[in-house]
């Protein structure tokens, strides 16, 4: 047996094709991914699939006593207490909250991963003093952390982003350090180091392609946790500000008609519910599809 097959990782990682066809089988990651597929096109293709312009007052978008309009032939989710067209406003809102979900929980990955991966392998003081910081961050509550973060830094798009990324890549973090801890232990990156390997290789083609997986999955149900966040920020009033439409700042602007027009609150709430859902049955099954001890299961 030469030194390469020596140095082999035990546990290679699994194929993209694989790990595609093993996920396709899985009944509810399926599902999962038809309603992701199906908000992403129409959060992409709102100009064109939306009825009405999402900021737009209609005259005729009320009630003589100033009420919104429930559902109808013309506006088939109803009106909002402006008279805006609701369908439309959900469709453009489901722009602002992937945007948000995906690059909020993008930034959260790299940096959870990068303060993971290098704790964990380095050690010492350094991986100390980044736990002990991420011990910290873990000790506060995340919504309260994240609308004092938000309203210090005036709320926007992007803001609200960074915002959740700076309070959601702790969890990331403490997975990786973990894992990164475990592997470093592994016979293959002992021979490594007696080969004389730097950090730099042992890190890019040992470590961090046995992290993938793991990284995948909790991006992909971190989308959940995002987007909820999201909506709660939006629903507080630190959110995405109006009159940019995001699901959660649909509901706060309308909470006041909950009564009176439940369908303000009932439709948003169910697609913040449902893409919620959808990411988590997905990562399950991601979550599944990449374990070697999977296989033939399902």
């Amino acid at each position: 047996m030469g030194p390469e097959a020596s140095l082999a990782s035990p546990a290679a990682p699994i194929g993209g094709e694989g790990v595609l066809r093993r996920l396709l089988r899985r009944r509810l990651a399926l599902l999962g991914l038809v309603i992701i597929t199906l908000v992403v096109g129409a959060a992409l293709l709102a100009p064109q699939v939306a009825p009405f312009d999402p900021n737009e007052q209609f005259f005729d978008g009320l009630t003589l006593e100033g009420a919104p309009l429930p559902p109808s032939a013309t506006y088939w989710l109803g009106t909002d207490l402006l008279g805006r067209d609701l369908l439309s406003r959900l469709l453009y809102g489901a722009r602002n909250s992937l945007v948000i979900g995906v690059v909020a929980n993008g930034a959260a990955l790299v940096i959870g991963t990068l303060v993971g991966v290098v704790a964990g392998y380095f050690r010492g003081v350094v991986g100390a003093v980044l736990m002990r910081f991420t011990d910290l961050m873990m000790a506060f509550p995340a919504l309260l952390l994240a609308i004092c973060l938000a309203a210090v830094l005036r709320p926007s798009l992007w803001i609200v982003a960074l915002v959740i990324a700076l309070v959601n890549w702790v969890q990331v973090a403490r997975v990786v350090y973990s894992e990164t801890r475990s592997l470093g232990e592994r016979e293959f990156v002992a021979a490594e180091k007696t080969l004389g390997a730097g950090s730099a290789r042992i890190l890019f083609r040992h470590i961090l392609p046995h992290l993938t997986s793991t990284v995948i999955v909790y991006g992909t149900l971190g989308i959940s946790t995002t987007v909820l966040l999201e909506a709660t920020l939006s629903f507080l009033g630190v959110g995405v500000q109006p009159p940019d439409a995001s699901w959660g700042n649909i509901i706060f602007e309308n909470q006041t008609y909950f009564q009176a027009a439940p369908w303000l609150v009932f439709f948003p709430g169910a697609a913040i519910l449902l893409l919620a859902l959808a990411f988590n049955l997905v990562g399950d099954g991601l979550r599944d599809a990449l374990d070697p001890t999977e296989e033939g299961r399902g």
